[in-house]
């Protein structure tokens, strides 16, 4: 079963607990861009669609930390990796779509 593009949020809030928000992008409709706010100056990251919205910035929307720095390269490395899943999984859907029109 194939879904159409969407975009999923939850929110859990638990007694004792902090409320925890997950949200999922299924969608072509996701925008990604980054930046530098001039006034701050600090980096951004945001991803949008017309349902959400999410922002990442430095800690505290602060001074640039360390930890900092190790989240950008998380997020890099994880940004690689998927760039590399998606070329390969597309890429196989394309050899496996020429095979079934051949044949």
């Amino acid at each position: 079963m194939t879904l159409g593009p969407y975009t999923y949020l939850t929110l859990s809030m638990r007694p004792d607990a902090e409320p925890h928000v997950a949200i999922s992008f299924h969608t072509p409709r996701l925008k990604v861009r980054a930046g530098l706010l001039l006034s701050s100056p600090r980096p951004y990251l945001e991803f949008n669609t017309h349902e959400a919205d999410v922002h990442i910035s430095t800690t505290g929307a602060g001074p640039v930390t360390d930890t900092d720095l190790n989240v950008a390269r998380d997020i890099f490395t994880a940004a690689a990796r998927y760039l590399a899943d998606c070329e390969q999984l597309h890429a196989e859907q394309a050899d496996k779509d020429a095979t079934d029109t051949a044949a």
